[in-house]
């Protein structure tokens, strides 16, 4: 699990070194993709394989889910750790995900995310605004019993046991 944010500067030819908590966690080889809102997905090399294996299991008949498989994986670039830790980000990921100097490396669960560092300043000033109405807006679990649906980071209200 991939938890926490770091901040680095990008190094000369697109380089960047991972978090020593995000590469202790892992081998050294690494998927880096388009991700959403901005920024870019880098995924385990074994993780992506098991997101590929999902994405292969969308109807391709449907507009969106094609389109969705092209993002993720048209632009992807397997890259593999270097004696200090950097990977090397492809230039055309540089340049979609407007990475300069200064980035935020972040972990969201199953996958890191890179950002360029005002960019993702700006997205986490819009979150703070509105986390509270995306928390109450998400089904967190199918059962029709509302306590079973709530936040698993809500308090439990009632008798339990």
């Amino acid at each position: 699990m991939f938890i926490g944010s770091y901040y680095h500067k990008l190094e000369g030819k697109g380089r960047v070194s991972l978090p020593k908590p995000f590469r202790q966690q892992t081998g050294s080889d690494w998927v880096i993709t388009p991700g959403l809102d901005g920024g870019l997905f880098i995924f385990p090399y074994q993780d992506f394989e098991k997101e590929v294996e999902k994405l292969a299991k969308l109807e391709f008949n449907k507009a969106d889910h094609r389109n969705f498989i092209r993002h993720l994986t048209n632009q992807a670039q397997a890259s593999s750790l270097d004696k200090t830790g950097r990977l090397l980000i492809p230039d055309s990921l540089l340049q979609l995900a407007k990475l300069k100097k200064e980035v935020v490396i972040v972990g969201s669960l199953s996958r890191i995310e890179i950002w360029d560092q005002t960019a993702y300043h700006q997205l986490l000033d819009q979150l703070n605004q509105t986390a509270e109405s995306i928390a109450e807006r998400i089904e967190w679990g199918c059962s029709s019993d509302s306590s079973q649906t709530k936040s698993p980071l809500s308090p439990r209200t009632g008798s339990g046991v």
